[in-house]
């Protein structure tokens, strides 16, 4: 395992991270989810993400990770979204900042988070209000750094200068999706506001939900016990279930056959070829998935493997952001 700094932190995490969104505490077995982790830990993975609105998720995570040392890895959930009916238990305002951090604390098992992210961009709450309140986390030891996910160039932008100009302990990361198919964060400029405050990018959904491991083909029904086949988890995966998305992956794949490697480790090295990301967040059902994606780090792609790929994404239609 290779590992890079997120952001301008001395925080160093592993260049290839694991996830739980649409899987542990939900689509597939605890048991399942524990093996995937264990072989994740074992292999140098020691970014861990999740979020309090992956039902079972934090607990699943967090219990698993209890028999490590809890220096030896890095440990990443998020608040936002909502946790019940009522009209505070929603959004990044103060309480729901403070009152989430310690559900997430008694979920997880653990005395501090080591990266607590915004899920999303609250507009009705002042960004002061949600820095101020997580700053305040920081100071007393129960978040180590913060982050966001799924924020605009504008609202990064924003949120850096309130914390300059408060004094406040910077954000680090920003957590958007990332993946051949979908770059906004290219067009829209994120990457290279991230880059201009100094957060690293944690990039998830960097397979396409499955999709760039080649699993799904052109005319071909949907395999069964895939994660398309699951009703639980394929409402976001059918957006790429598309003709020219599919008849991209052919011509990708042949691209990963000439280097030696599957499609899902060149799709991998292709986001990981972006000095900004410091992580690219995988899902897994199996371990046997998490050893084949790891070998992405030891893969390099050459200016004219790269002009390759570019050509036959190009013929790809945008897709819109994940907002």
């Amino acid at each position: 395992m290779k590992y890079r700094r997120l952001g301008r932190s001395g925080l160093k995490v592993s260049e290839i991270g694991l996830g739980s969104w649409l899987t542990y505490g939900s689509a597939i077995s605890e048991e399942a989810a524990r093996a995937c982790m264990h072989k994740a830990y074992e292999l140098g993975i020691n970014f861990f993400d999740t979020s309090n609105s992956y039902a079972g998720a934090e607990e699943v995570m967090g219990s698993t990770l209890k028999p490590y040392s809890r220096s030896s890895y890095v440990l990443a959930t998020k608040l936002f979204f909502p946790q019940g009916s009522g009209p505070n238990e929603r959004g990044l305002s103060r309480k729901h900042i403070v009152e989430q951090c310690e559900a997430s604390l008694k979920r997880l098992g653990t005395d501090y988070i080591d990266l607590y992210q915004c899920h999303r961009f609250d507009s009705e709450t002042p960004v002061d209000e949600t820095l101020r309140a997580l700053d305040d986390l920081q100071a007393q030891g129960k978040i180590l750094y913060a982050g966001v996910s799924e924020w605009t160039a504008a609202q990064i932008a924003e949120a850096s200068g309130i914390s300059k100009r408060l004094n406040l302990r910077p954000l680090i990361s920003n957590q958007p999706i990332y993946n051949m198919f979908e770059r906004y964060i290219e067009r829209e400029g994120v990457i290279k506001q991230c880059e201009q405050e100094g957060l690293g990018l944690i990039v998830f959904s960097p397979l396409a939900q499955g999709v760039l491991t080649g699993k799904y083909k052109p005319g071909q029904q949907i395999p069964e016990g895939t994660r398309a086949a699951n009703d639980q988890t394929n409402g976001v995966i059918n957006s790429y279930l598309r003709e020219d998305v599919l008849q991209c992956t052919v011509q990708l794949s042949e691209i990963a056959n000439e280097l030696g490697a599957t499609l899902s480790q060149f799709a991998l090295a292709w986001i990981l070829r972006q000095p900004v990301v410091s992580s690219a967040i995988i899902g897994s059902s199996r371990p046997a998935q998490i050893e084949e994606n790891l070998k992405a780090v030891e893969l390099q792609l050459t200016p004219d493997i790269i002009s390759e790929t570019e050509n036959i994404l190009s013929s790809i239609s945008h897709f819109a952001p994940l907002r």
